[in-house]
């Protein structure tokens, strides 16, 4: 995925990305249809594939953007945690769970346990471990 290679594969099959934007473009213009998109991923893998990026490579970029998106909206999440803290409405079940909400965050755990499900305006994070911002964010809703 280094920039020498691209650009290497670039100079070597000019032709062939020439021709595949044409057919890229006639497609989109053309056809009106779902069918549209399936043959734009159809020449846009081919391509990849012809340059030899295999499909480990792409998952792997995939992945990255993945992790990358979540550890953001998580960051994100805790900011807003600390800021929405004083209008969090805490309800908790007979069983020892609690439920935390807020406009934009739901918090799910049960007293005693050190993990906490946490949804972010709508949007699964997962389990998290209670750290200092979410003991924080449970005490001052509990208020």
């Amino acid at each position: 995925m280094e920039p020498e290679v691209w650009s290497q594969f670039i100079k070597e099959n000019w032709l062939v990305i020439v021709i595949a934007l044409v057919l890229l473009f006639a497609v989109v213009n053309l056809v009106k249809t779902v069918i549209k998109w399936a043959i734009v991923i159809v020449i846009v893998v081919g391509l990849f594939i012809y340059s030899g990026v295999t499909m480990d490579q792409i998952g792997n970029a995939v992945n990255k953007v993945a992790d990358g998106t979540l550890s953001t909206l998580k960051a994100e999440a805790q900011e807003v945690m600390l800021n929405e803290a004083k209008e969090a409405k805490y309800t908790s079940g007979e069983d020892g769970t609690f439920t935390i909400t807020t406009p934009n965050i739901e918090m799910k755990g049960k007293a005693g346990e050190d993990k906490v499900e946490v949804t972010f305006r709508g949007v699964s994070l997962g389990k998290w471990s209670i750290t200092d911002t979410t003991k924080t964010f449970i005490e001052e809703a509990k208020k």
